[in-house]
């Protein structure tokens, strides 16, 4: 069973950042896909960035693009959050999925393990 350990979220000011970080050890032995996501009070989970390990390929959502950077390191994949904005605020979520096929989706329904998700709150 593949375990995700999240850490990093907290309350920023707007204009803030923080660090996410999801440990899990199938990182460094399987080729994966490896997602952060969020979910807003009322809202759907929506796919943030997510990053491929086998070619190191990444997306970001446009909301995001610009202000936030995936990064992985061995075992651990990082989500750097810069010029937070209150509308970030969420719990944010680590998933990850082999890969089966060329393509990075970065869409929840295609991710099989995920962490238990860390609070980010933006606000003043």
């Amino acid at each position: 069973q593949v375990q995700l350990v999240e850490s990093g979220g907290g309350l920023v000011q707007p204009g803030g950042s923080l660090r996410l970080s999801c440990a899990a050890s199938v990182f460094t032995s399987d080729d994966r896909n490896i997602g952060w996501f969020r979910q807003a009070p009322g809202k759907e989970r929506e796919g943030v960035s997510c990053i491929s390990n086998n070619d190191g390929s990444t997306y970001y959502a446009d909301s995001v693009a610009g202000r936030f950077t995936i990064a992985r390191d061995k075992n651990t994949v990082y989500l750097q959050m810069n010029s937070l904005k209150p509308e970030d605020t969420a719990i944010y979520y680590c998933a990850t999925h082999i890969i089966q096929n060329k393509w990075l989706i970065c869409l929840p329904e295609f991710f099989d393990a995920w962490g238990q998700g860390t609070q980010v709150n933006v606000s003043s």
